[in-house]
């Protein structure tokens, strides 16, 4: 996996953002162990501290959770899941609505340029 960090953004909230689009995209299995911290602060090519920084956030809010001695596993709430892939498509359909309008289109229009896409035309 590729790791590319934006410097206008923290780190640990870069990999979170990745962790939690790799869960609602079923990259990541619900109940599937994540690699150790070491092993995914070498991959991603940061600070250990970093990569436990995000785990413990993402931890926090229930896209993961710890098993004492054998590590971090991908939560089994659907719900969260579920309700998270719909907040962030909602937001990445606000996004491109509001770029279509700012390239001057109208909200009427906005339909046909999305079926064309799907279309191939």
């Amino acid at each position: 996996m590729s790791w590319t960090f934006d410097n206008n953004l923290p780190i640990y909230l870069q990999i979170m953002d990745k962790i939690k689009l790799q869960i609602i995209s079923n990259q990541l299995q619900a109940g599937e162990k994540l690699p150790a911290v070491r092993e995914l602060a070498a991959e991603a090519g940061v600070n250990p501290n970093t990569i436990q920084r995000a785990l413990s956030d993402l931890e926090k809010d229930g896209f993961v959770y710890s098993q004492r001695t054998a590590g971090r596993f991908v939560t089994d709430n659907h719900d969260l899941i579920l309700k998270t892939r719909q907040k962030l498509s909602k937001e990445e359909v606000e996004k491109f609505i509001n770029d279509m309008i700012h390239f001057g289109y109208q909200k009427e229009e906005l339909p046909t340029i999305v079926e064309d896409y799907i279309k191939g035309v």
